[in-house]
């Protein structure tokens, strides 16, 4: 069984020591931000999303615990937004281990997201995801979740530069 514990303060630690340089690649690799500045975006912008760290003011942290093996094996992330008039749960951040992975983990601890949403009285919940990252999207609309937003972008790798204007003299 797959089960949320709320977060200690020494794995909010170990999140942050990974969760901000994984960050950062994702929005290197989503063509985002340049990876000279990527690190220090992802701190700036953890440092003002959770200003008190682990005891911001509605946001939520878990770990996600197997409970057969009574080992940790992931986290989850929540924040209660206002959104369309309503107080919803935005999920910032879920991640299992990889040797985890794939074996349903995901979708229970999305099971007991759910259950705890609920118990803070907040009507749905949203997140984000990278398009690069085609397995999460799998989940997601496994799980029920349908797009709201999608974001495209196309890269021109070679635009042709402007020739200089000629004068003539005469």
């Amino acid at each position: 069984m797959t089960q949320l514990s709320p977060m200690t303060e020494p794995a909010f630690a170990d999140y942050l020591a990974f969760a901000i340089p994984d960050f950062a690649r994702d929005k290197v690799q989503a063509g985002q931000w340049a990876e000279h500045e990527s690190l220090e975006l992802s701190r700036t912008g953890y440092v003002e999303l959770l200003p008190q760290g682990l005891a911001t003011p509605d946001n939520f942290f878990y770990t996600v615990r197997d409970g057969a093996l009574l080992a940790d094996i992931g986290m989850l992330w929540f924040a209660a937004q206002q959104r369309a008039g309503q107080r919803i749960a935005y999920v910032y951040d879920v991640y299992i281990r990889p040797e985890h992975q794939r074996k349903g983990h995901a979708s229970r601890a999305f099971a007991e997201l759910e259950v705890e949403v609920r118990k803070h009285g907040l009507s749905g919940i949203a997140l984000h995801v990278f398009g690069h990252n085609a397995g999460a999207q799998a989940l997601y609309q496994k799980l029920g979740y349908v797009p709201t937003n999608i974001n495209m972008f196309k890269l021109l790798t070679s635009a042709a530069a402007p020739r200089p204007t000629q004068t003539r003299q005469g």
